[in-house]
């Protein structure tokens, strides 16, 4: 093994060891239904996977991983959440799924999903007194995105939803650090269902680890205290920044431009 990769190996050894020790307290955090061992065995495999987060401090990959602890999501490819280097720091970067996830524990949500259109579906929505919205995909998926829209059906009934075009979602894009590299070019439509959900999402009824989760997105944390999280309540979604940001990010530990596999079908114009 070259002098390089001996030093990488001590460095992840050395987290490793760390996590270990960490146990206690990312157990005191963790919800009832998740397992800190688990939890510490899916945070050594996305190290290793993710070389270049050996080389950050570890206080910061400590504190990002406290975050997922405290907010009961998990790290890793799922897309719940990301233990993302940038620079010589780890922040914490919640996944689309892992806002859904979020969404649903507020305890007034039915179900709440976000979708891509694509060059060639037929899509048709309309805004005012009487909203509608109809999407039949007949793209292929390596058609450019048009469109992102998201639903959000409450137990009361309710019935909301949200469209932005590609537009509108590179213009949140251009505020982002990494631009282009990281996952909004690995995962443009991952990051296309993120954006529009937030701002739906931003004025219906959420859990406050949503609010948590958005606060703390791509935030650097050093605390490793069950209870340092932030929990301001995040900005304007229309002034925060949209992205999952780090040079060298892998993309091979991502989940892949096309709808996750086994999303069930969903036709916004029958809720």
């Amino acid at each position: 093994m070259s002098r390089i990769g001996n030093a990488v190996a001590q460095r992840q050894n050395t987290l490793t060891a760390l996590i270990e020790r960490q146990k206690p307290e990312i157990a005191r955090a963790l919800p009832r239904h998740m397992d800190p061992d688990r939890l510490a065995r899916i945070a050594t495999t996305v190290m290793r996977q993710t070389p270049q987060l050996a080389q950050c401090t570890p206080e910061s990959f400590l504190g990002a991983l406290m975050t997922c602890a405290q907010l009961g999501l998990e790290p890793g490819p799922l897309g719940h959440a990301y233990l993302v280097p940038y620079g010589r720091e780890v922040t914490f970067v919640p996944g689309y799924r892992g806002l859904v996830e979020l969404a649903r524990r507020s305890g007034q949500v039915q179900s709440v999903q976000a979708r891509i259109v694509r060059d060639g579906d037929e899509f048709d929505y309309e805004f005012g007194l009487e909203p509608k919205l109809r999407h039949r995909p007949t793209a292929d998926a390596d058609k450019p995105v048009t469109h992102a829209y998201a639903v959000l059906r409450l137990k009361d009934g309710g019935v909301d939803f949200d469209v932005m075009t590609r537009a509108e979602i590179d213009a949140i894009r251009k505020r982002s650090r990494a631009a282009n590299n990281g996952p909004w070019v690995t995962d443009y439509a991952e990051m296309a269902k993120k954006t529009v959900l937030r701002r739906l999402l931003k004025t219906a009824p959420m859990s406050v680890e949503y609010q948590q989760a958005v606060a703390n997105d791509e935030q650097v944390r050093t605390s490793v205290a069950a209870d340092a999280i932030d929990i301001t309540v995040p900005v304007d979604a229309e002034e925060a920044v949209e992205g999952e940001l780090v040079d060298d990010w892998p993309p091979a530990a991502q989940p892949g431009d096309a709808d996750p596999a086994g999303d069930p079908p969903m036709d916004p114009a029958e809720a």
